[in-house]
C-alpha cells in the first residue's frame, strides 16, 4: 500500500536538501565537501520516497548503490541517468570529516549538483505518475 504523505514528505526533504547544496559557496567559509554532501542528501531522501511510495522496505543506509538496488528488486526501472549518483556515496561519509581523500573542487561540486538535481527531478515524475 502506497504511503503517499509519506512519501511527498521525504520528497520535500530532498528538495530541501537540494535547495540547500544549491545556494553554494557564498561565504569562503563554507566547503565544497559540504554543498555535496548536500546534494548525495537529496538524492538519498529522492530515492527513498520513491522506495516508499512502492512499499520497498529499505535498511537505513546512505549508500546510493543500495538504495538502487532496492528500487530495483522492487521492479522499478532506474535509468542510467540515475544510476550515476552511485558516485555520490562517498559525500555521505568520506568527506565530511577531515580525512584522508581527494580534494574536491567547484567542478565535482557542479558535478553532484547536476546529478542530484536529475535525480530528484525524475522521482518527483515517478511518484507524480503512481
Amino acid at each position: 500500500m502506497k504511503d503517499i504523505e509519506k512519501t511527498r514528505e521525504w520528497l520535500k526533504r530532498a528538495k530541501s536538501n537540494l535547495a540547500h547544496a544549491k545556494v553554494g559557496k557564498v561565504f569562503p567559509e563554507i566547503l565544497y565537501e559540504d554543498l555535496c554532501f548536500g546534494a548525495q542528501q537529496a538524492v538519498e531522501k529522492a530515492l527513498k520516497s520513491l522506495c516508499i511510495m512502492y512499499g520497498i522496505v529499505f535498511e537505513r543506509s546512505h549508500d546510493i548503490s543500495y538504495l538502487i538496488g532496492c528500487l530495483e528488486a522492487g521492479n522499478v526501472e532506474v535509468p542510467e541517468a540515475v544510476q550515476q549518483s552511485q558516485l555520490l556515496t562517498n559525500y555521505a561519509v568520506q568527506t565530511r570529516y577531515p580525512g584522508d581523500y581527494s580534494p574536491v573542487d567547484e567542478a565535482d561540486y557542479k558535478e553532484a549538483l547536476e546529478i542530484a538535481e536529475r535525480v530528484v527531478n525524475w522521482v518527483e515524475k515517478e511518484i507524480h505518475k503512481g
